[in-house]
């Protein structure tokens, strides 16, 4: 297990235009070649966004993009016409294969914070496809088959215990609130890389969200 802390995570964004991102992985100006990706994801970026900011057009291609929620309400248009709002408790995923465009935007009056997680796909390339699943249950994992993942959303309450998913890698966000996992206690915007999980559980020590990525051996 290791575990990366809140406070590791590399800053981005533009504070001065309403945007402040914080990286888990090697990302944009901050290259660190001995944190390229962990099974198959590839960024895990915290992002907040003040009312009437965003990211203006940009492009991705040869990515699984998948955006969960915290607070207040995502605003995403993209080049093949898909207009949506995502809002506290949906996944949205972006499949940009071949290339795709997009905007991201706060268009609410409150704050929005949003957690967004990139995978690689096993095969590149293909058109471009969209999903918007709304108000998931933590029964209800998410499948990303292209990058032979799968997203388990947990929201614990204090002293409910929840068994990670065994997998040849797993990672574990904590969104909000404190769990234990093994002998370690993580708290919100910490992160745990498993490799080869098996029998392990997560405890939450106050009323916790969290988010497993259960990822197969490339």
């Amino acid at each position: 297990m290791d575990v990366r802390r809140a406070d590791e995570r590399y800053p981005g964004g533009d504070e001065a235009a309403g945007i402040t991102s914080r990286h888990a992985f090697s990302f944009g100006p901050h290259y660190d070649p001995d944190n390229l990706r962990f099974g198959a994801l590839i960024a895990c970026n915290e992002e907040r966004l003040a009312p009437g900011s965003g990211f203006d057009e940009h492009p991705h291609s040869h990515t699984e993009i998948v955006t969960w929620v915290v607070e207040g309400e995502l605003t995403h248009r993209d080049s093949t016409g898909h207009e949506t709002v995502v809002r506290a408790g949906d996944v949205q995923r972006l499949s940009s294969a071949g290339g795709v465009r997009h905007i991201e935007r706060n268009d609410a009056a409150v704050p929005l914070t949003f957690v967004q997680m990139w995978l690689a796909p096993h095969d590149p390339g293909g058109d471009p496809a969209y999903e918007i699943v709304h108000g998931i249950a933590d029964s209800t994992p998410y499948a990303v088959p292209e990058a032979a993942a799968m997203l388990h959303v947990r929201r614990l309450s204090p002293e409910e215990r929840t068994a990670v998913p065994d997998g040849a890698f797993v990672y574990v966000h904590v969104v909000r609130g404190e769990v234990r996992l093994g002998d370690e206690e993580l708290t919100a915007g910490d992160a745990a890389r498993v490799t080869n999980a098996e029998a392990l559980d997560a405890v939450a020590v106050t009323r916790a969200e969290v988010l497993l990525w259960e990822m197969a051996a490339p």
